[in-house]
């Protein structure tokens, strides 16, 4: 009977306008939250969209600190969203954030790495090291930088992997992005043919490709014997190209050039195997 007592006691009234209450002002928030998220990214997407028209800096370097930009946003913007959820439940944000202080301090020293991350990615901004879309090896991969944050690094291998690599792993960073790049092919001739001529006519193709080929920044110009191998003389061709266009500039020369030779009479030397058949010799009795 007590229990029954209690329980008409109880105001469920009050307490259901109080959870209605409750729940407005959570779907009000949570609405607020979506709708500021959305016209914040938008904000943040239209002005380095004009940074990048106005070519003020690399198209590189403006997604790559748009990138950073919203993720500060949508941090903040979540940190913003608890502590308004926890006054709807009356609790006191001073308080909270005291305390949030305090446990931080505590779980400090088991986020060192994390700490680590932010503090590396920081640097990699500030020092410019590293855009979005520059070719990179680091950290054991090779590919194209998709995103750089405060925590990790995305980085696209060319088999299309997606890496995740924390900032604090970016020890030692090779960009192949900064500059012209350049081309390099090796091709053999035999030892039987000219090497002067042979690079006279290389040097003729060469001058052709480069009036044809627009990635082509300076050469491709014939350096000469890069060495003797077991079977040719190893010939040396390089150029220098536009950025990330290296490896179409390689292709096209080595098909162009192995065209010119042939067209010339010039061998480039090949393993042959040779079969010697040896016929027994019959002894009559």
């Amino acid at each position: 009977m007590e229990f029954f007592d209690l329980l008409n006691k109880i105001n469920w009234a009050g307490l259901m306008t109080t959870a209605g209450i409750i729940t407005l002002k959570l779907i009000g928030i949570l609405i607020a939250f979506v709708v500021v998220k959305a016209i914040g990214t938008r904000v943040v997407d239209k002005t380095f969209t004009r940074v990048q028209q106005r070519q003020s800096i690399s198209i590189g370097r403006s997604r790559t600190l748009q990138s950073l930009t919203l993720n500060l946003f949508s941090y903040i913007l979540i940190f913003i969203f608890v502590v308004m959820v926890f006054e709807v439940f009356e609790y006191d944000a001073t308080a909270l954030l005291a305390g949030a202080g305090v446990v931080g301090l505590a779980i400090g020293f088991g986020a060192q790495g994390l700490v680590s991350d932010v503090v590396t990615g920081f640097f990699l901004l500030l020092e410019k090291q590293i855009d979005v879309e520059d070719y990179v090896t680091t950290a054991g991969y090779s590919g194209i930088v998709e995103q750089v944050g405060l925590r990790t690094t995305q980085i696209r291998s060319f088999d299309g992997t997606l890496n995740f690599v924390p900032n604090r792993e970016i020890v030692s960073l090779s960009n192949h992005s900064r500059g012209n790049m350049r081309a390099l092919v090796d091709i053999g001739i035999s030892y039987d043919d000219n090497i002067d001529e042979a690079i006279a006519v290389l040097q003729e193709a060469c001058d052709r490709i480069a009036a044809e080929d627009p990635a082509i920044v300076d050469g491709p110009s014939v350096i000469g014997v890069q060495g003797l191998g077991a079977s040719d003389v190893v010939i040396r061709i390089i150029a220098k190209t536009e950025n990330m266009m290296q490896w179409g500039v390689e292709r096209n020369l080595r098909k162009k050039l192995k065209e010119t030779l042939d067209a010339h009479g010039i061998e480039i030397p090949f393993p042959h195997q040779v079969f010697v058949e040896k016929k027994a010799n019959q002894v009559q009795h």
